[in-house]
């Protein structure tokens, strides 16, 4: 969750039976989900979202970029109309122009992303941010991490905007891929954040325990190449599907996407500390194109059930490390009492759900998931809470 693991999920609306969207952002705050992403803008979807506070990356379609680059009164009309009428009530974040733009169209990202800018200033929007979400293939040579440099000089170009404007840059992130690419070389634990695997980087002493890390790290060593240390990175997508493919199964997927919402507050060996990450995806997408595995990235079925369980917040009072009654009750206590604070973008009273209410000795997974409860199923406290 972001302000407390900083994991959001990315909402894909390629589907013909997926709920609505009132329904959708009500599963997004009965989980706890804090951080939403969309592809393309929804006014459905961002009506709905009015007053929740969750935090929100809108994105600009690919097919118009050309359109926008080349006319700033078009990036203007389009935030006239996808950003204007919804600020302040929604949390827009960032701007994401394009997803994972290739080839001769990456011409126009830098356009775009300074229209967007010129745009938002002249309408006097503060608060949001113009980036674009890129692929692990604008890096070239990942191994070692350190060894990392933008591919093409178009993103030494944006790399150097975004230092100016003091946006991140929106990476999709993507160990599944990477794993069944070259099992040969990367294990499944090296893939999915278990233990087991330790690659040391021989030009810097760090040492990686998970592929998600030497990943992300090859991306801050190709900004720092650019010219733009400062930059942060926002992993706009990573995930792993349960179903349709190569290693693609419930067991696997579960297993790597609550080992990633558990390690985005600790970051990477060359950037630690929180890591601004959003799950892929909500929803399984029974129109998605390409592999069967593009319609089995979902947390949740259409009909809002889970695919497999997961905590996207809370803390176990056992079961695994840094799971004591102390630590449950610090945080859980230290959240009840900031919750009528809200945070610095958005001071106020911020709609917040504990979970859970009791420890339920048959939850599948991780020891700790049996023990998030405020109360024993006797009834009895598991530690002394202050509502």
């Amino acid at each position: 969750m972001h302000g407390v693991q900083s994991v959001g999920v990315c909402y894909g609306m390629i589907g013909n039976d997926l709920p609505s969207k009132s329904d959708v952002v009500q599963l997004y705050k009965s989980n706890g989900i804090t951080d939403m992403r969309i592809y393309l803008p929804d006014v459905e979807a961002m009506n709905a979202l009015r007053g929740t506070g969750i935090g929100l990356i809108v994105g600009v379609a690919n097919d118009i970029l050309i359109d926008l680059a080349a006319n700033p009164a078009s990036a203007a009309s389009w935030v006239d109309a996808n950003v204007k009428p919804f600020v302040p009530a929604v949390n827009i974040k960032y701007i994401a122009v394009g997803n994972e733009i290739s080839g001769e169209p990456t011409q126009n990202i830098l356009p775009v992303m300074q229209n967007i800018n010129a745009a938002l200033a002249a309408a006097s929007i503060t608060g949001v941010k113009a980036s674009t979400a890129v692929k692990l293939d604008v890096v070239t040579n990942t191994f070692p991490p350190s060894a990392g440099v933008f591919a093409a000089p178009y993103m030494t170009a944006v790399a150097k905007l975004l230092a100016s404007t003091g946006a991140p840059l929106l990476a999709n992130i993507y160990p599944y891929f990477a794993y069944i690419g070259n099992k040969k070389d990367i294990s499944l634990n090296y893939a999915t954040f278990q233990a087991g695997t330790t690659v040391p980087d021989p030009n810097t002493g760090l040492v990686y325990t998970n592929l998600f890390d030497a990943m992300v790290d090859s991306v801050y060593a190709a900004l720092d190449k650019a010219g733009a240390a400062g930059v942060s990175i926002v992993v706009s997508e990573s995930g792993w599907p349960s179903a349709g493919g190569d290693s693609a199964t419930i067991d696997i997927a579960r297993t790597y996407v609550q080992n990633l919402i558990k390690h985005a507050k600790k970051g990477t060996p060359k950037r630690p500390g929180v890591i601004e990450t959003y799950v892929f995806a909500m929803f399984n997408e029974n129109q998605k194109p390409g592999e069967a595995t593009e319609q089995n990235f979902g947390a949740f079925y259409p009909n809002k059930t889970a695919v497999y369980p997961i905590n996207f917040h809370g803390w176990p009072s056992a079961g695994g490390f840094g799971a004591s009654v102390d630590n449950a009750r610090a945080y859980n206590q230290g959240l009840i009492d900031h919750v009528g604070r809200g945070t610095p973008k958005r001071p106020g009273a911020l709609e917040a759900y504990i979970f859970a209410m009791f420890n339920e000795n048959q939850k599948n997974g991780d020891p700790t998931e049996r023990n998030f409860g405020l109360f024993y199923p006797n009834k009895s406290p598991v530690y002394p809470i202050r509502f």
